[in-house]
């Protein structure tokens, strides 16, 4: 795999649009922009797109993001997806492997390098750690799937700062600047390019946490977040109607005049 790309096209849900971490202007930024960002620096006419939009299925990412990665023939894509899928309640992880691999071999055939994502290790996470085999489960058939297909994994199980319920925002399913900065550091890493921040540093200690005030916080997630999302789901609505990609196609990462920091 190269070191040095000019045209990078990113697809997936609201992990990859970058939703919790917000610019100034209160767009999503996320790890794929900065990780644009940071390619960017050593490549003077780098361009990049981001098709990805929250709430979003797997079949939903194929159908609509994958022909225009297709079309854009970028030389690196990101391909985050099937979390949506996974954590609804019915779910087959061998299903959705399968419609995963037939995606990524169309994305490999574009000649591109193509970098993939082992889901996050949900077992401190309350309510969610009871999907946490399901999880596993899925990430071991990606992992076979990225080494038949020659692409490279980030490994979010393996991330431990990111099992930490502070790397999550209120509804506990989007990470927060920080952690977003974190996944960008570790995709750096598996390209093969050199950071200057260590994404394993933990988190600071955690002040003491009365059980009654965690019970409320579920209480309160679970009206806020899970009800309504199970609702939605039965009446298959999804969360990404009326949503369009951020970065529709290859542009400049950086206006001419200002560059944002990496990271």
């Amino acid at each position: 795999m190269r070191t040095t790309w000019s045209s990078y096209v990113a697809l997936g849900d609201s992990f990859t649009e970058g939703l919790d971490d917000r610019r100034d202007d209160g767009t999503p930024r996320g790890w794929a922009d900065r990780l644009a960002e940071r390619l960017a620096q050593d490549a003077p006419d780098f361009r990049y797109a981001n098709l990805a939009v929250r709430g979003k299925l797997l079949d939903q990412v194929v159908n609509d993001q994958v022909p225009v990665a297709e079309r854009l023939r970028p030389d690196l894509i990101t391909f985050s997806a099937g979390g949506n899928d996974i954590i609804r309640p019915r779910c087959s992880p061998d299903s959705v492997a399968e419609r995963f691999d037939a995606a990524l071999a169309r994305l490999v055939a574009t000649g591109a390098d193509v970098v993939i994502f082992a889901g996050f290790d949900t077992r401190r996470m309350p309510m969610l750690s009871t999907i946490r085999g399901r999880i596993a489960t899925f990430n071991e058939l990606l992992r076979t799937i990225a080494d038949a297909r020659g692409c490279r994994v980030v490994d979010l199980w393996a991330m431990q700062p990111l099992s930490d319920p502070r790397s999550w925002g209120r509804d506990r399913l989007h990470l927060t600047p920080d952690g977003h900065r974190r996944v960008a550091l570790r995709t750096l890493e598996v390209l093969g390019l050199p950071v200057t921040e260590n994404w394993r540093e933990p988190l600071a200690v955690a002040d003491p946490y009365p059980w009654a005030r965690r019970r409320q916080e579920d209480l309160d997630w679970a009206r806020n977040y899970l009800v309504p999302f199970l609702a939605n789901w039965a009446r298959g609505r999804q969360t990404g109607e009326g949503f369009a990609p951020k970065r529709p196609q290859l542009m400049p990462m950086f206006d001419p005049s200002s560059r944002e920091a990496a990271y």
